[in-house]
């Protein structure tokens, strides 16, 4: 699944049995072109440990994917790249990189203080008048955080900007300001999370269109 050398810097997509691998692969290849930077899907924890960068997606329920992370192997060297290289995780990717999720009672890997909850939108309506769904699934507005402070990853895109989602349960950092972006779904979330060297989204850049594609090439190229 990747063209890299042994010599060549790339960006590992972590396989652990979960996640849309493919999609997430085509668009940072896409990317990715005239960079020098490879791509690379892997489930060997030696090719974590020696990535550039790293990418953690992640699909279904974040009980199975924290469990698929511990069996596969991947958990330790994870943790371990998240120390020092640029980290970019999504969807139950992002999710896991919190403390604790209420889905499953799962524990995370408490890379950035913070907890994952389920929606509670039941009778709760819409400016149009129809019900709040949940899981939310489709396009949503993305704002960058009340304070300002405009991340990196973030550059090139508008304020406001579209960005696909599919989910029941959202993240809330313990910290504000780790929380890079937010929605609204019948209240804010966050729907962007950073601290230091790790990205994270709850929406699928993979989905998004052109300012998704602008994440993943500002990912590429950013040196935090």
């Amino acid at each position: 699944m990747s063209s890299s050398s042994k010599s060549a810097p790339f960006v590992a997509i972590v396989d652990y049995g979960m996640g849309n691998l493919r999609s997430v692969y085509n668009a940072l290849s896409f990317v990715a072109q005239g960079s020098g930077l490879d791509v690379k899907i892997t489930n060997e924890p030696a090719d974590v440990a020696n990535a550039d960068r790293i990418l953690l997606p992640g699909q279904g329920a974040m009980g199975d994917c924290v469990a698929e992370l511990n069996r596969s192997g991947m958990r330790d060297v994870v943790l371990r790249a998240a120390e020092s290289k640029p980290l970019f995780g999504i969807c139950v990717g992002m999710q896991m990189l919190l403390s604790h999720s209420e889905e499953n009672d799962t524990q995370g890997l408490n890379l950035i203080p913070g907890s994952v909850r389920k929606f509670q939108l039941q009778g709760a309506l819409q400016a149009d008048g129809s019900r709040f769904k949940v899981p939310q699934m489709g396009w949503n507005t993305v704002h960058y955080s009340a304070d300002g402070v405009v991340h990196p990853l973030f550059n090139g895109v508008a304020d406001g900007s579209h960005f696909y989602f599919v989910h029941s349960f959202f993240a809330a950092t313990q910290t504000p300001a780790h929380c890079a972006g937010q929605t609204h779904y019948g209240d804010w979330f966050c729907a962007a999370i950073a601290r230091d060297n790790l990205f994270a989204t709850q929406f699928h850049p993979e989905k998004s269109a052109d300012q998704g594609l602008t994440l993943y090439k500002n990912f590429l190229n950013w040196n935090p």
